[in-house]
């Protein structure tokens, strides 16, 4: 066997970031709706943090599949924006109102 042979893992990854936008996408755009709604500074750095986060897969999943780049630098784009999007989602549930 080679230890190359990829064990249909491009595809099981492909469909597993597809899902990640598609949820991080909802909860971003649901958050969103729900700060614009009351005014809530708090939910609106919540949408920001979750953005990040899915901005991160989207452009990890496009920098691997479209584009000749480094593992390493479509792992360090995706790690750099989750970072990012979980601190700002912890700086959201310490929000003052």
């Amino acid at each position: 066997m080679s230890p190359h042979f990829d064990y249909g893992l491009p595809s099981a990854v492909v469909a597993f970031k597809t899902m990640t936008l598609l949820l991080g996408g909802l909860i971003t755009y649901f958050s969103y709706r729900a700060s614009k709604r009351t005014g809530s500074p708090a939910l609106r750095a919540l949408a920001i943090g979750f953005g990040f986060v899915t901005v991160g897969a989207l452009l990890a999943g496009v920098t691997d599949v479209f584009i000749d780049v480094p593992i390493s630098l479509t792992l360090a784009i995706e790690s750099g924006l989750t970072t990012l999007g979980f601190a700002v989602i912890v700086y959201s549930l310490y929000a003052q109102e």
